[in-house]
């Protein structure tokens, strides 16, 4: 894990980029200005995701095969351009059962560090136990787009939450899997208290919420050793909860857990 600026480690395992055919003039000034910004906050590491094409040629949510495809060699080049600094999911549509395995093979051999599930299916679904068999074997982490608390369809997703992720969790037990940006909205406390007794999956903290008590929750209910730190779009939010739990006089160790170990061991990142 190669350190760009004095400090710490801090790994982002919630983070974005964008590429030619996602629909907007400015995606390489975006995604510098990305960059830019996890310098000046001292991450050391994004691990990111390119969601097909961002609902430029087919939905966000349910991308095509091709557009699959395009957002991966997206990712894999970016991960060349900034070895160390950019590491990729592998991001799948588990509605393409084949396509998903290939895509994963493909871009582990290239490695890439994780696989990731949009809301194409719901986590519980049947179709999402090959990539989920597959990820187990060969140990790597799955973070799964969630809503914390689903309590009515929402447009345009197949959305999951901690119950649905916790099932399939229950059926791959050698499998690791994140729950994502429990700060993107919804019932977070809901996801926490029922994710407590999953032993095999993480939660991230990205995503736009900074609410009163969340972080403290967190730590009770999963704790340092599950807890990732993240930023997902809104990456001044991800600045905000760092600098809250540096604030919060976290047991020795836990904010080093939570700001890069955790990761580093789930990811097999080298310090």
């Amino acid at each position: 894990m190669s350190a760009h600026r004095t400090g710490a480690p801090l790994v982002d395992v919630h983070a974005h980029f964008l590429h030619e055919r996602c629909g907007r003039a400015d995606w390489a000034e975006r995604n510098a200005s990305r960059i830019a910004a996890g310098e000046r906050i001292g991450i050391t590491v994004h691990i990111a995701s390119v969601l097909g094409s961002w609902g430029e040629s087919s939905p966000v949510y349910f991308p095509s095969p091709p557009d699959v495809t395009t957002g991966n060699e997206a990712m894999r080049t970016l991960a060349r351009m900034h070895p160390g600094l950019v590491r990729g999911y592998v991001t799948v549509n588990p509605n393409y059962p084949e396509q998903a395995i290939a895509e994963i093979e493909l871009g582990l051999a290239a490695q890439m560090v994780g696989v990731k599930l949009a809301a194409s299916r719901r986590a519980d679904d049947r179709l999402l136990d090959p990539i989920a068999e597959l990820a187990g074997e060969r140990g790597v982490p799955v973070l799964q787009h969630a809503w914390q608390h689903r309590t009515r369809d929402v447009p345009g997703q197949e959305i999951s939450d901690a119950l649905d992720l916790a099932a399939l969790a229950a059926r791959h037990p050698g499998t690791r899997f994140i729950l994502a940006h429990i700060g993107g909205g919804g019932d977070w406390a809901h996801s926490l208290r029922a994710l407590a007794e999953v032993p095999n999956v993480w939660v991230d903290l990205s995503g736009s919420g900074v609410d009163r008590g969340m972080l403290e929750l967190c730590l009770e209910c999963v704790g340092p050793a599950r807890l990732l730190w993240g930023t997902d779009v809104t990456m001044e939010t991800g600045w905000a909860k760092l600098r809250a739990l540096e604030a919060m006089a976290l047991p020795a160790g836990a904010l080093e857990a939570i700001r890069w170990q955790t990761a580093a061991r789930l990811f097999r990142l080298k310090p």
